[in-house]
C-alpha cells in the first residue's frame, strides 16, 4: 500500500508541474485569443461613419480584412499553443515538425484544388477586388457577398439562396457596387409619337426625381438622356441613366418606371407592346368545267 502511494506521489512531483503549466498556456491562449479579437473589432469601429443604414468603401474594406484576420490570428495563437503543450508533455518538437513537413508536402500535391483555392483566396484580398457588402458576380453566381475566406466566397443573391464559390474557380470577377452604380433604362414608344416631346416629358421626370427628398439623396450625378438608341421592329427606344451611390441603382429603375408610366399616360404618350397582324389570301374560285 505504501508502495502504490509513493509511486503516485512521485507521479504528481513529476507532472504537477507540467500540469500547471499546460493550464497556464491555455489560459493565456484564451486571453491572447480575446484580445486580439477585440482590438481587431474595436479597429473595424474606428472605420465605420455615422450612417447605420448604408457601408462605406473603408467600411466593407475594414470588414473584409477584419474576419481574415481573426481567423489568422486564432489559428496561430492555438497552433503555437499546441506546440508548447506538446514539449510539456515530453513529445519532442523537432521530428514532429519535421514529419509535419512532408506530411505537409504529401498533402500539397494530393490537394491542388485546395491549394489553389487558398492562393487565389489570397490574392483577391491582397488586390481589394472586391469587400463585404459588394454585389458582385462570379462563377455563374450574383449576389451580395456576405464572407470572404481564403478558401472560398459566399454569396447571398436576392431569393435568399447562399452561393459557396471556391475562390480557385473564380475566373472574372463583375463588381456591381464599386465606386459607383448606374441606373440605366431604355424607354419605348410608338413610332407614331414625337421623339423630342417624349425627351421632353422624361426630362420632367427626371428633374423631379432629381427634387425628391427620398430618391434625390440616391443619385451622384443629374439624369443624362442620350436620345434615340434603337429603331426596333415595332418601337423606338429612348435612353436614360443616371449615376447612383452603390446598391442604389435598383431601387432608382424602379422609381424611373412607375413615373415615367405615369408622366406618358398623363401626356397621352402610347407605350407600344407586341402585336401581330394576320394577313389572309383568299384564293381565287377555279373555272368550272364544261
Amino acid at each position: 500500500m505504501d508502495g502504490i502511494f509513493s509511486r503516485i506521489g512521485e507521479w504528481a512531483d513529476a507532472h504537477v508541474q507540467n500540469a500547471v503549466r499546460i493550464v497556464l498556456i491555455l489560459a493565456a491562449a484564451f486571453v491572447l485569443t480575446k484580445v486580439a479579437r477585440a482590438l481587431i473589432h474595436r479597429v473595424e469601429m474606428l472605420v465605420e461613419d455615422a450612417d447605420p443604414d448604408s457601408l462605406s468603401d473603408r467600411e466593407k474594406r475594414a470588414r473584409t480584412l477584419g474576419r481574415i484576420l481573426r481567423q489568422g490570428v486564432t489559428i496561430g495563437i492555438w497552433t503555437l499553443a499546441s506546440v508548447t503543450i506538446l514539449s510539456e508533455l515530453g513529445v519532442a518538437i523537432g521530428p514532429l515538425v519535421a514529419g509535419a513537413g512532408i506530411a505537409g508536402l504529401a498533402v500539397g500535391f494530393g490537394a491542388q484544388a485546395l491549394v489553389k483555392d487558398v492562393i487565389s483566396g489570397f490574392f483577391m484580398l491582397l488586390e481589394d477586388q472586391f469587400r463585404v457588402g459588394d454585389v458582385i458576380t462570379i462563377a455563374g453566381a450574383s449576389g451580395v457577398v456576405e464572407a470572404i475566406n481564403l478558401r472560398t466566397t459566399v454569396l447571398r443573391d436576392g431569393e435568399g439562396h447562399v452561393h459557396v464559390v471556391p475562390n480557385g474557380t473564380i475566373g472574372v470577377v463583375t463588381n456591381h457596387t464599386r465606386g459607383w452604380s448606374r441606373a440605366l433604362l431604355d424607354v419605348s414608344v410608338a413610332y407614331g409619337e414625337d421623339t423630342d416631346r417624349c425627351t421632353a416629358v422624361l426630362r420632367e421626370v427626371g428633374r423631379s426625381l432629381e427634387a425628391d427628398p427620398v430618391f434625390g439623396p440616391k443619385l451622384a450625378e443629374p439624369f443624362e438622356y442620350p436620345g434615340v438608341e434603337k429603331l426596333d421592329d415595332s418601337c423606338v427606344q429612348l435612353r436614360v441613366m443616371v449615376r447612383t451611390k452603390p446598391h442604389e441603382q435598383w431601387a432608382v429603375i424602379r422609381e424611373m418606371r412607375r413615373r415615367i408610366k405615369r408622366a406618358f399616360d398623363e401626356n397621352g404618350i402610347e407605350i407600344p407592346y407586341p402585336s401581330r397582324t394576320l394577313y389572309v389570301r383568299e384564293k381565287p374560285a377555279r373555272p368550272e368545267r364544261g
